[in-house]
Protein backbone atom coordinates (compact mmCIF):
# COMPACT_ATOMS: atom_id res chain seq x y z
CA UNK A 1 0.00 0.00 0.00
CA UNK A 2 1.36 3.37 -1.00
CA UNK A 3 -0.61 5.10 1.76
CA UNK A 4 -2.99 8.02 1.58
CA UNK A 5 -2.43 11.69 1.02
CA UNK A 6 -4.86 13.93 2.89
CA UNK A 7 -5.04 17.71 2.62
CA UNK A 8 -6.70 19.81 5.33
CA UNK A 9 -7.56 23.34 4.25
CA UNK A 10 -7.80 25.54 7.31
CA UNK A 11 -5.00 23.45 8.79
CA UNK A 12 -4.10 26.14 11.33
CA UNK A 13 -7.46 25.65 13.03
CA UNK A 14 -7.64 24.70 16.70
CA UNK A 15 -9.60 21.63 15.50
CA UNK A 16 -6.60 20.10 13.71
CA UNK A 17 -5.36 18.06 16.72
CA UNK A 18 -8.79 16.35 16.64
CA UNK A 19 -8.30 15.05 13.12
CA UNK A 20 -4.67 14.13 13.75
CA UNK A 21 -5.76 12.08 16.76
CA UNK A 22 -8.42 10.43 14.60
CA UNK A 23 -5.90 9.37 11.97
CA UNK A 24 -3.53 8.07 14.65
CA UNK A 25 -6.28 5.95 16.23
CA UNK A 26 -7.25 4.46 12.87
CA UNK A 27 -3.82 4.05 11.32
CA UNK A 28 -4.15 0.26 10.98
CA UNK A 29 -7.20 0.64 8.74
CA UNK A 30 -6.41 4.09 7.31
CA UNK A 31 -2.71 4.27 6.34
CA UNK A 32 -2.18 8.02 6.01
CA UNK A 33 1.23 8.69 4.46
CA UNK A 34 1.05 12.47 4.16
CA UNK A 35 -1.08 15.05 5.91
CA UNK A 36 -0.83 18.51 4.36
CA UNK A 37 -2.01 21.43 6.48
CA UNK A 38 -2.92 24.46 4.38
CA UNK A 39 -3.68 27.98 5.58
CA UNK A 40 -3.45 31.61 4.53
CA UNK A 41 -0.64 34.08 5.38
CA UNK A 42 -2.68 35.63 8.22
CA UNK A 43 -2.85 32.17 9.81
CA UNK A 44 0.83 31.26 9.45
CA UNK A 45 1.70 31.49 13.15
CA UNK A 46 -1.22 29.27 14.14
CA UNK A 47 -0.41 26.86 11.30
CA UNK A 48 3.19 26.51 12.51
CA UNK A 49 2.01 25.99 16.09
CA UNK A 50 -0.55 23.34 15.15
CA UNK A 51 1.90 21.56 12.84
CA UNK A 52 4.44 21.39 15.66
CA UNK A 53 1.88 19.72 17.92
CA UNK A 54 0.78 17.38 15.12
CA UNK A 55 4.37 16.24 14.55
CA UNK A 56 4.84 15.60 18.27
CA UNK A 57 1.56 13.62 18.33
CA UNK A 58 2.53 11.30 15.48
CA UNK A 59 6.05 10.85 16.88
CA UNK A 60 4.61 9.97 20.29
CA UNK A 61 2.29 7.43 18.63
CA UNK A 62 5.12 5.94 16.59
CA UNK A 63 3.15 6.44 13.39
CA UNK A 64 4.99 7.37 10.13
CA UNK A 65 2.66 10.17 8.99
CA UNK A 66 4.51 13.03 7.31
CA UNK A 67 3.14 16.44 8.37
CA UNK A 68 3.58 19.14 5.73
CA UNK A 69 2.55 22.81 5.78
CA UNK A 70 1.98 25.35 3.04
CA UNK A 71 0.31 28.69 2.43
CA UNK A 72 -0.44 27.66 -1.18
CA UNK A 73 -3.14 25.02 -1.52
CA UNK A 74 -2.12 24.30 -5.13
CA UNK A 75 1.18 23.01 -3.77
CA UNK A 76 -0.66 20.60 -1.47
CA UNK A 77 -3.48 19.32 -3.71
CA UNK A 78 -1.77 17.27 -6.48
CA UNK A 79 -2.69 13.57 -6.16
CA UNK A 80 -4.56 14.04 -2.87
CA UNK A 81 -6.95 11.22 -1.96
CA UNK A 82 -9.11 13.26 0.42
CA UNK A 83 -9.41 17.00 1.03
CA UNK A 84 -11.03 18.25 4.23
CA UNK A 85 -12.17 21.84 4.68
CA UNK A 86 -12.42 23.49 8.10
CA UNK A 87 -11.91 27.13 7.21
CA UNK A 88 -13.37 30.42 8.37
CA UNK A 89 -13.23 33.23 5.83
CA UNK A 90 -12.47 36.44 7.73
CA UNK A 91 -11.21 34.54 10.80
CA UNK A 92 -12.92 34.77 14.19
CA UNK A 93 -13.36 38.54 14.00
CA UNK A 94 -15.76 37.93 11.11
CA UNK A 95 -17.70 35.45 13.25
CA UNK A 96 -18.02 38.07 15.97
CA UNK A 97 -19.55 40.44 13.41
CA UNK A 98 -21.79 37.64 12.10
CA UNK A 99 -23.28 37.26 15.57
CA UNK A 100 -23.27 40.88 16.75
CA UNK A 101 -24.71 42.61 13.67
CA UNK A 102 -27.99 40.61 13.61
CA UNK A 103 -28.31 40.89 17.39
CA UNK A 104 -27.93 44.67 17.13
CA UNK A 105 -31.15 44.57 15.08
CA UNK A 106 -32.93 42.15 17.43
CA UNK A 107 -32.37 38.95 15.43
CA UNK A 108 -30.64 35.70 16.32
CA UNK A 109 -27.01 35.96 15.27
CA UNK A 110 -26.08 32.28 15.39
CA UNK A 111 -23.35 31.41 12.87
CA UNK A 112 -25.22 28.66 11.02
CA UNK A 113 -28.96 28.92 11.63
CA UNK A 114 -29.38 32.64 12.12
CA UNK A 115 -28.73 35.64 9.91
CA UNK A 116 -25.06 35.23 10.82
CA UNK A 117 -25.05 31.85 9.09
CA UNK A 118 -26.23 33.46 5.87
CA UNK A 119 -23.55 36.15 6.11
CA UNK A 120 -20.95 33.42 6.62
CA UNK A 121 -22.29 31.48 3.64
CA UNK A 122 -21.98 34.50 1.35
CA UNK A 123 -18.30 34.87 2.32
CA UNK A 124 -17.51 31.16 2.24
CA UNK A 125 -19.19 29.73 -0.85
CA UNK A 126 -17.00 31.59 -3.39
CA UNK A 127 -13.88 30.31 -1.60
CA UNK A 128 -15.15 26.72 -1.50
CA UNK A 129 -15.95 26.88 -5.22
CA UNK A 130 -12.38 28.10 -5.87
CA UNK A 131 -11.06 25.10 -3.91
CA UNK A 132 -13.37 22.82 -5.91
CA UNK A 133 -11.97 24.18 -9.20
CA UNK A 134 -8.40 23.56 -8.03
CA UNK A 135 -9.33 20.02 -7.00
CA UNK A 136 -10.92 19.31 -10.38
CA UNK A 137 -7.59 20.25 -11.99
CA UNK A 138 -5.07 18.83 -9.50
CA UNK A 139 -6.76 15.88 -7.76
CA UNK A 140 -9.98 15.01 -9.62
CA UNK A 141 -10.19 11.62 -7.93
CA UNK A 142 -10.24 13.11 -4.41
CA UNK A 143 -13.26 13.36 -2.13
CA UNK A 144 -14.00 16.75 -0.59
CA UNK A 145 -15.09 16.29 3.03
CA UNK A 146 -16.55 19.63 4.14
CA UNK A 147 -16.76 20.58 7.80
CA UNK A 148 -16.96 24.30 7.10
CA UNK A 149 -20.18 25.90 8.35
CA UNK A 150 -22.88 26.45 7.32
CA UNK A 151 -22.13 22.92 6.12
CA UNK A 152 -25.46 22.26 4.41
CA UNK A 153 -25.35 25.41 2.29
CA UNK A 154 -21.63 25.13 1.53
CA UNK A 155 -21.94 21.48 0.51
CA UNK A 156 -25.00 22.23 -1.63
CA UNK A 157 -23.08 24.98 -3.45
CA UNK A 158 -20.40 22.50 -4.51
CA UNK A 159 -22.92 19.75 -5.33
CA UNK A 160 -24.94 22.10 -7.58
CA UNK A 161 -22.33 24.43 -9.05
CA UNK A 162 -18.94 22.79 -8.55
CA UNK A 163 -16.87 20.89 -11.07
CA UNK A 164 -16.13 18.02 -8.69
CA UNK A 165 -19.34 16.34 -7.48
CA UNK A 166 -17.42 14.12 -5.03
CA UNK A 167 -18.41 16.22 -2.02
CA UNK A 168 -19.80 15.18 1.37
CA UNK A 169 -20.71 17.53 4.20
CA UNK A 170 -20.11 16.62 7.79
CA UNK A 171 -21.27 17.75 11.21
CA UNK A 172 -20.43 16.68 14.74
CA UNK A 173 -24.02 17.11 16.02
CA UNK A 174 -25.25 13.60 15.08
CA UNK A 175 -22.19 11.94 16.61
CA UNK A 176 -22.75 14.09 19.73
CA UNK A 177 -26.35 12.88 19.87
CA UNK A 178 -25.18 9.28 19.50
CA UNK A 179 -22.70 9.66 22.35
CA UNK A 180 -25.22 11.39 24.64
CA UNK A 181 -27.95 8.81 24.00
CA UNK A 182 -25.52 5.89 24.43
CA UNK A 183 -24.54 7.40 27.79
CA UNK A 184 -28.21 7.83 28.67
CA UNK A 185 -28.81 4.12 27.95
CA UNK A 186 -25.53 3.15 29.65
CA UNK A 187 -24.30 1.22 26.62
CA UNK A 188 -21.27 1.51 24.35
CA UNK A 189 -21.80 3.75 21.35
CA UNK A 190 -21.00 0.84 19.00
CA UNK A 191 -24.22 -0.88 20.11
CA UNK A 192 -26.37 2.09 19.15
CA UNK A 193 -27.87 3.14 15.82
CA UNK A 194 -29.98 6.22 15.17
CA UNK A 195 -31.88 6.97 11.95
CA UNK A 196 -31.11 10.63 11.24
CA UNK A 197 -33.00 12.84 8.79
CA UNK A 198 -33.32 16.59 8.26
CA UNK A 199 -31.05 19.47 7.36
CA UNK A 200 -27.64 20.36 8.73
CA UNK A 201 -28.01 21.64 12.31
CA UNK A 202 -31.74 20.88 11.95
CA UNK A 203 -31.49 17.09 11.95
CA UNK A 204 -33.88 14.80 13.84
CA UNK A 205 -33.36 11.34 15.30
CA UNK A 206 -36.28 9.33 13.96
CA UNK A 207 -35.59 5.89 15.43
CA UNK A 208 -33.10 4.61 18.01
CA UNK A 209 -31.91 1.00 18.08
CA UNK A 210 -29.85 -0.64 20.82
CA UNK A 211 -28.44 -4.01 19.75
CA UNK A 212 -30.98 -3.93 16.92
CA UNK A 213 -33.96 -3.43 19.27
CA UNK A 214 -36.13 -0.33 18.78
CA UNK A 215 -35.84 1.75 21.97
CA UNK A 216 -37.12 5.03 20.51
CA UNK A 217 -40.09 5.41 22.87
CA UNK A 218 -37.91 4.77 25.90
CA UNK A 219 -35.36 7.36 24.78
CA UNK A 220 -38.03 9.98 24.03
CA UNK A 221 -39.57 9.45 27.48
CA UNK A 222 -36.21 9.91 29.16
CA UNK A 223 -35.41 13.03 27.11
CA UNK A 224 -38.86 14.41 28.03
CA UNK A 225 -38.04 13.88 31.69
CA UNK A 226 -34.83 15.93 31.28
CA UNK A 227 -32.35 13.07 31.56
CA UNK A 228 -30.34 13.74 28.38
CA UNK A 229 -27.04 15.40 29.15
CA UNK A 230 -25.13 17.97 27.15
CA UNK A 231 -24.81 17.12 23.45
CA UNK A 232 -22.66 20.02 22.22
CA UNK A 233 -20.81 22.73 24.12
CA UNK A 234 -21.97 25.72 22.11
CA UNK A 235 -25.76 25.56 22.59
CA UNK A 236 -27.47 26.73 25.77
CA UNK A 237 -29.10 23.66 27.29
CA UNK A 238 -32.60 25.14 27.78
CA UNK A 239 -34.88 22.31 28.93
CA UNK A 240 -37.56 21.04 26.59
CA UNK A 241 -41.20 21.01 27.76
CA UNK A 242 -41.95 17.29 28.42
CA UNK A 243 -45.28 17.35 26.59
CA UNK A 244 -43.61 18.95 23.57
CA UNK A 245 -41.01 16.17 23.26
CA UNK A 246 -43.56 13.37 23.67
CA UNK A 247 -45.89 15.09 21.19
CA UNK A 248 -43.09 15.60 18.69
CA UNK A 249 -42.37 11.86 18.95
CA UNK A 250 -38.91 12.20 17.39
CA UNK A 251 -35.66 13.48 18.83
CA UNK A 252 -34.66 17.10 18.10
CA UNK A 253 -31.04 18.17 17.94
CA UNK A 254 -29.68 20.96 20.17
CA UNK A 255 -29.90 23.53 17.35
CA UNK A 256 -33.65 23.03 17.12
CA UNK A 257 -33.87 25.30 20.14
CA UNK A 258 -33.23 28.20 17.75
CA UNK A 259 -36.46 27.21 15.97
CA UNK A 260 -38.78 25.80 18.63
CA UNK A 261 -37.52 28.05 21.45
CA UNK A 262 -36.65 31.11 19.38
CA UNK A 263 -37.84 33.73 21.87
CA UNK A 264 -35.95 32.22 24.80
CA UNK A 265 -32.79 31.74 22.75
CA UNK A 266 -32.96 35.30 21.39
CA UNK A 267 -33.45 36.73 24.88
CA UNK A 268 -30.41 34.82 26.14
CA UNK A 269 -28.29 35.90 23.16
CA UNK A 270 -29.32 39.55 23.59
CA UNK A 271 -28.30 39.41 27.24
CA UNK A 272 -24.88 37.98 26.25
CA UNK A 273 -24.62 40.61 23.50
CA UNK A 274 -24.98 43.48 25.97
CA UNK A 275 -22.20 41.99 28.12
CA UNK A 276 -19.87 41.43 25.16
CA UNK A 277 -20.11 37.68 25.78
CA UNK A 278 -21.45 36.30 22.50
CA UNK A 279 -20.41 32.75 21.69
CA UNK A 280 -17.96 34.09 19.09
CA UNK A 281 -16.23 36.29 21.65
CA UNK A 282 -15.95 33.41 24.12
CA UNK A 283 -14.59 31.16 21.37
CA UNK A 284 -11.90 33.71 20.56
CA UNK A 285 -10.79 33.67 24.21
CA UNK A 286 -10.79 29.86 24.21
CA UNK A 287 -8.78 29.81 20.97
CA UNK A 288 -6.10 31.98 22.54
CA UNK A 289 -5.90 29.63 25.52
CA UNK A 290 -5.71 26.55 23.28
CA UNK A 291 -2.88 27.95 21.18
CA UNK A 292 -0.89 28.78 24.29
CA UNK A 293 -1.26 25.10 25.23
CA UNK A 294 -0.33 23.96 21.72
CA UNK A 295 2.97 25.88 21.92
CA UNK A 296 4.17 23.74 24.84
CA UNK A 297 6.94 21.50 23.42
CA UNK A 298 6.06 18.89 26.05
CA UNK A 299 2.46 18.57 24.81
CA UNK A 300 2.20 15.41 22.69
CA UNK A 301 -1.54 14.64 22.77
CA UNK A 302 -4.76 16.47 21.99
CA UNK A 303 -5.48 18.54 25.11
CA UNK A 304 -8.84 17.84 26.80
CA UNK A 305 -9.61 21.58 26.78
CA UNK A 306 -10.32 21.27 23.03
CA UNK A 307 -13.58 19.49 23.87
CA UNK A 308 -14.95 22.83 25.10
CA UNK A 309 -15.06 23.95 21.46
CA UNK A 310 -18.31 23.41 19.60
CA UNK A 311 -16.74 20.97 17.15
CA UNK A 312 -15.62 18.37 19.68
CA UNK A 313 -15.50 14.81 18.25
CA UNK A 314 -15.22 16.13 14.71
CA UNK A 315 -12.29 13.72 14.29
CA UNK A 316 -14.42 10.71 15.05
CA UNK A 317 -16.97 11.81 12.46
CA UNK A 318 -14.44 12.83 9.80
CA UNK A 319 -12.01 9.95 10.23
CA UNK A 320 -14.65 7.23 10.40
CA UNK A 321 -16.19 8.64 7.21
CA UNK A 322 -12.86 8.71 5.36
CA UNK A 323 -12.06 5.19 6.59
CA UNK A 324 -15.45 3.87 5.49
CA UNK A 325 -14.99 5.30 1.98
CA UNK A 326 -11.41 4.03 1.72
CA UNK A 327 -12.32 0.56 3.03
CA UNK A 328 -15.72 0.38 1.25
CA UNK A 329 -17.27 -0.57 4.61
CA UNK A 330 -20.98 -0.19 3.71
CA UNK A 331 -21.67 0.94 7.27
CA UNK A 332 -24.31 3.56 8.10
CA UNK A 333 -23.37 7.13 9.04
CA UNK A 334 -25.21 10.46 9.03
CA UNK A 335 -23.76 12.82 6.41
CA UNK A 336 -24.76 15.85 4.36
CA UNK A 337 -25.41 14.55 0.86
CA UNK A 338 -27.68 14.99 -2.15
CA UNK A 339 -31.23 14.03 -1.16
CA UNK A 340 -32.11 11.86 -4.19
CA UNK A 341 -35.57 11.23 -2.73
CA UNK A 342 -34.37 10.07 0.71
CA UNK A 343 -36.61 12.68 2.36
CA UNK A 344 -39.81 13.22 0.38
CA UNK A 345 -41.07 16.78 0.17
CA UNK A 346 -37.54 18.18 -0.16
CA UNK A 347 -36.10 18.78 -3.62
CA UNK A 348 -34.12 15.84 -4.94
CA UNK A 349 -31.01 17.95 -5.60
CA UNK A 350 -30.99 19.61 -2.16
CA UNK A 351 -28.41 18.66 0.43
CA UNK A 352 -29.94 16.88 3.42
CA UNK A 353 -28.40 15.42 6.56
CA UNK A 354 -29.43 11.80 6.51
CA UNK A 355 -28.23 8.34 7.54
CA UNK A 356 -26.44 6.84 4.55
CA UNK A 357 -24.64 3.66 3.57
CA UNK A 358 -20.99 4.66 3.08
CA UNK A 359 -19.25 3.02 0.12
CA UNK A 360 -16.11 3.64 -1.93
CA UNK A 361 -18.31 5.43 -4.45
CA UNK A 362 -19.79 7.69 -1.78
CA UNK A 363 -22.87 7.81 0.45
CA UNK A 364 -26.12 6.10 -0.50
CA UNK A 365 -28.83 7.89 1.52
CA UNK A 366 -31.47 5.73 3.19
CA UNK A 367 -35.12 6.38 2.43
CA UNK A 368 -36.70 8.16 5.40
CA UNK A 369 -40.13 9.20 4.03
CA UNK A 370 -41.76 12.53 4.88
Amino acid sequence: MKGLKIVTIGGGSSYTPEIVEGFIKRYDELPVRELWLVDIPEGKDKLDTVAGLARRMVREAGIPIGIHTTLDRREALPDADFVTTQLRVGLLDARIRDERIPLSHGYIGQETNGAGGFLKALRTIPVILDIDRDMAELCPQAWLINFTNPSGMVTEAVARYGKNKKVIGLCNVPIGMEMAIAKLLEIDQSRLRIDFAGLNHMVFGLHVYADGVDVTKKVIERIASGELGEVVKNIINIKWIPEFITGLDIIPCPYHRYYFKKDEMLATELEEFTKGETRAELVKQLENQLFELYKDPELKIKPPQLEKRGGAYYSDAACRLISSIYNDKHDIQPVDTVNRGAISGIASDSIVEVSSVITKSGPKPLTMGE
